[in-house]
């Protein structure tokens, strides 16, 4: 009887399900799919698909399956309903499709990031977009305010949130902005044009008319390399500086390398200090480095800190921005990148690679128990053998964290033989007789259960099964570059990795397989990987990973873990993301193949110096793997290769391969 009907409630349809239940399943579907094909399968998915829930807040970013005229289609169908639209990124979208967002008009939130958008197209779009509130958009060489309608200006005067990525000197629509309360800036501007000529960073003709300001709570710029896109930043300042809004309360600038301290910025810090009191700061190293000014800051309840690159103390770190303890229960994320003394009492007399204080970072953890973002990577924070605890057994104590990012150095055992094999007596490693041999030396991963259990009382492995959430985490060598980074300058002569982070390895990364809930992984510059064995128990364990990045593991002039990451690969099916930067990498048909079955596959970049792919290995790849729409590899393969492929790819419709 019990089996007859465990057997009648596995047969329930689908539909048979409470509508609250159905709509929790819909909600993971794109909204294309949603309303173009499930929509059609039955009258109570036709009904269900149209629900508010489901229809007011629209996500085409990264949906790279939607053509024009699914989109046409979808903002004919239920252009009236949506509220949210997010476009970010549908590079691939034509301008005529974009035209469709006019269908819109009940829109509150609009985002055409990396759309083909013009000044004649934006002005047609804002015109029938009256509730719009916030609006995200690029500007480009050409772009000219002059053209917008009155109807366009009347839109944007409402608008009181605002992100502007800037590919040309320009305000873009800032001026019409009147009513700005959040102002994102992204400067992505060249020093050089196509044509090789250099870049003015003053504002083109018709520019004149200045942001407006007073009502603005948050601002925030984000520079890309190059003394331009400074020229530009400095003019938005400039005028913020003449009147420092009264409700400022987020004040951030990102940038690659120092920025000049002005006299406009200068007067800009001092009217925030007397006027303004903070809940969010990042500033310049340069601003910050032998001033003041943190002394005098004020923070209300400050949930964003960002000191990246600063030479800022730990006693610093203690009074000046924690203030003992008092005031920090509200912060929420903090980086603390490449402060190379932040952990340390006093940076006078401290070398880079001294232990740490391990009573700042326990002040730090009590002070800030609801972290959820914390960046503590490129700095040599090691932990001392004799005095204190270790810096993994501190931030267990953070029950937040959901995001972080350390030095591949920080996490090693301070003694470096925590019942690990190579400690063990020659006697014990070595086999008598004709047994198999061992290398002496090297870290073999583990074969047996009890070896197994030994790793587990390294305070790394105890520090990630300590129940800990992570859905993103960054293992990053202290001395780690990129040759190809993204918002920094690059480094072509970089520095040997930390002695210490040769004791981080295959056992290390076998830890990381307890993060069951883990969607972001980046591992760069371990040169204590020796087979990569670790890999297959995150393939394995974290099946919820959707991006990966994998950086100079094991020795740097031979590629020790290729078996090991072909088997990994094989079980990571909701892989998106893929980044793998490794010198004498050979991309041969093994590894595409093993990548082939990371079904959800859309973006590839491999970067390595003095490495070679296989043509046929790629276009089979290619040919088998449709949901990928970007393929990068950089390598040291002849440049006839790379026009052969490459023609190859466009024969067969495969347009965004770059090698």
């Amino acid at each position: 009887m019990l089996s007859e009907e465990s057997s009648e409630d596995s047969n329930i349809s689908p539909t048979e399900l409470s509508d609250e239940i159905l709509l929790h399943i819909l909600s993971y579907i794109p909204s294309t799919d949603l309303i173009l094909n499930v929509r059609r399968a039955c009258r109570k998915l036709e009904t269900l698909c149209l629900d508010k829930s489901l229809i007011q807040h629209v996500l085409l970013r990264k949906e790279y399956q939607a053509s024009d005229d699914h989109v046409k289609q979808l903002l004919k169908q239920i252009g009236g309903a949506i509220q949210v639209l997010d476009m970010s990124s549908c590079y691939w979208l034509s301008g005529q499709t974009i035209d469709h967002v006019t269908r819109c008009r009940n829109l509150v939130k609009l985002s055409l990031s990396g759309c083909n958008l013009t000044s004649i197209r934006l002005s047609k779009i804002l015109s029938n977009l009256q509730h719009l509130r916030s609006l995200a958009i690029d500007v480009y060489p050409g772009f000219d305010a002059s053209k917008l309608s009155s109807e366009c200006k009347a839109t944007l005067s409402s608008v009181l949130e605002l992100k502007q990525t800037l590919f040309t000197p320009s305000y873009g629509v800032v001026p019409c902005c009147t009513s700005l309360e959040k102002l994102l800036l992204y400067f992505e501007i060249f020093d050089r044009t196509r044509e090789g000529d250099l870049m003015s960073g003053q504002l083109m003709v018709g520019e004149s008319n200045v942001p407006h300001y007073q009502n603005l709570r948050l601002f925030y710029a984000r520079l890309a390399p190059g003394y331009v896109n400074q020229e530009v930043v400095r003019l938005y300042l400039a005028v913020l500086s003449d009147r420092t809004p009264e409700n400022l309360h987020a004040f951030l600038i990102s940038v690659p390398t120092s920025l000049a301290e002005t006299g406009a910025t200068k007067n800009l810090l001092d009217c925030m200090a007397r006027n303004v009191s903070l809940d969010a700061l990042q500033l310049p190293k340069s601003w910050i480095n032998g001033s003041s000014l943190l002394q005098y800051m004020k923070f209300s309840k400050p949930f964003y800190f960002s000191f990246s690159r600063c030479t800022l103390s730990g006693s610093q770190l203690i009074q000046r921005v924690i203030n003992g303890g008092k005031d920090l229960k509200s912060l929420v994320s903090l980086n603390l990148s490449g402060c190379i003394y932040c952990l340390s009492s006093d940076s006078l007399f401290r070398k880079a690679d001294d232990d740490i204080d391990s009573s700042i970072l326990e002040t730090l953890v009590t002070s800030c128990p609801k972290l959820k973002h914390l960046n503590l990577s490129g700095a040599h924070h090691h932990s001392s053998e004799s005095t204190g605890k270790h810096l993994c057994q501190l931030l267990s104590s953070l029950r937040h964290l959901r995001s972080l990012s350390l030095s591949v150095c920080a996490v090693a055992d301070p003694s470096g033989s925590v019942d690990r094999l190579p400690s063990q007596t020659m006697a014990n490693a070595v086999p008598c007789g004709f047994g198999k041999k061992v290398r002496i030396g090297v870290q073999p991963y583990p074969r047996n259960t009890s070896e197994q259990d030994n790793m587990k009382f390294s305070v790394f492995w105890c520090f990630l099964g300590n129940g800990l959430f992570l859905e993103s985490l960054e293992l990053l060598g202290s001395n780690f570059s990129s040759a190809m980074p993204r918002n920094e300058p690059a480094i072509r002569n970089s520095l040997p990795p930390c002695s210490r982070s040769q004791q981080v390895g295959d056992a290390e990364l076998a830890a990381i397989g307890q993060l069951a809930f883990i969607r972001s992984l980046t591992l760069a510059q371990l040169p204590g990987v020796m087979t990569g064995s670790g890999l297959i128990s995150i393939g394995l364990k974290c099946q919820q990973l959707q991006m990966l990045s994998l950086a100079n593991l094991g020795m740097m002039g031979k590629v020790v873990y290729m078996s090991a990451l072909c088997e990994m690969l094989k079980h990571c099916k909701q892989l998106k993301d893929f980044r793998l930067e490794q010198p004498y990498f050979t991309a041969n048909g093994q590894f595409f193949q093993a990548l082939s079955q990371c079904c959800s596959l859309q973006r590839l970049c491999i970067i390595s110096r003095s490495g070679t792919f296989q043509p046929d290995a790629v276009m089979t790849f290619m040919a088998g793997c449709h949901k990928v729409v970007v393929c990068h590899m950089f390598t040291n393969d002849t440049l006839t290769a790379c026009k052969s492929l490459q023609q190859s790819l466009i024969r067969r419709d495969f347009t965004h391969l770059c090698c």
